[in-house]
């Protein structure tokens, strides 16, 4: 175990989530606390992060604080990167996991669904990992900034009519690419992974429990292993992308996606 902690290991380091609250942000913090990371928890629902933080602390020993915060909106954004800085000390890793989908035929999709979904999906990733690049350029220490993208952000959406949807997440793989490339100078690696679909509360239908049997069907169809993602199973991804051993990856978009992009 020594040996895989010195590939994988992230004890001493800082990691802040943001979307902690639910889904794949969840799994993905866990990931991290798994690795040692303490954790700073960003998402507006206070309770669920506050859930989080203790469990955390509780299964696996490392630090935890929540930050609720509106991540479009800016001031509370640096706000809540303040407040997990005071708490747990200065940041190494940025895991961004906010998301939202807006459904609807692109001929009648409204301005103001459009508006919602850029500024969660897009600017506020951009704005993040700005203030992640920032900190770390000023304090002249390396770093790791992964998003959690989809694999609708290289092509189409055969499921859901999205298109603010797929047209955010196919800019915020391009996101990571610049900044890759941009800040590569300063030791920061910038990727992304892009799951294909799994069952979170973007998927499921609350009424039944469960992904509805029509959209499971198709999805199941477009994806070679003819199963949906499973909890756990995008933790790998996540601790190899922080991981101080993956020094030499950045600008990836690495898929998760149980071979949907390999047709």
């Amino acid at each position: 175990m020594s040996h895989l902690d010195t590939l994988f290991g992230l004890s001493g380091q800082c990691a802040i989530v943001t979307g902690a609250s639910s889904g794949l942000g969840r799994d993905a913090a866990r990931a991290l606390a798994k690795g040692g990371a303490d954790l700073g928890l960003v998402a507006r629902r206070a309770d669920r992060l506050e859930e989080l933080a203790k469990e955390i602390r509780d299964e696996f020993g490392v630090r935890a604080c929540a930050a609720p915060a509106d991540i479009t909106d800016s001031a509370e954004l640096e706000r809540a990167f303040d407040r997990v800085e005071g708490e747990l000390g200065p940041l190494d890793i940025l895991l961004g996991a906010a998301g939202i989908a807006e459904l609807g035929r692109a001929e009648r999709h409204k301005r103001e669904k459009w508006d919602r979904v850029v500024a969660v999906n897009l600017t506020a990733a951009f704005e993040s990992s700005q203030l992640m690049g920032r900190r770390l350029i000023d304090q002249g220490r390396p770093g790791s900034i992964i998003h959690i993208s989809s694999v609708v952000g290289s092509r189409g959406n055969p499921i859901h009519r999205a298109i603010g949807y797929t047209v955010t997440k196919g800019g915020l793989d391009n996101l990571v690419r610049q900044l890759a490339i941009e800040w590569a100078s300063h030791g920061i690696r910038v990727n992304a992974i892009a799951p294909s679909y799994f069952p979170t509360e973007m998927t499921v239908d609350p009424e039944i429990g469960d992904v509805r049997s029509d959209q499971k069907a198709r999805m199941e169809t477009f994806t070679p292993m003819a199963r949906l993602g499973r909890e756990g199973e995008l933790e790998t991804a996540v601790l190899f992308l922080a991981a101080p051993g993956s020094s030499y990856v950045t600008g990836a978009v690495v898929p998760v996606d149980g071979g949907w992009t390999a047709w």
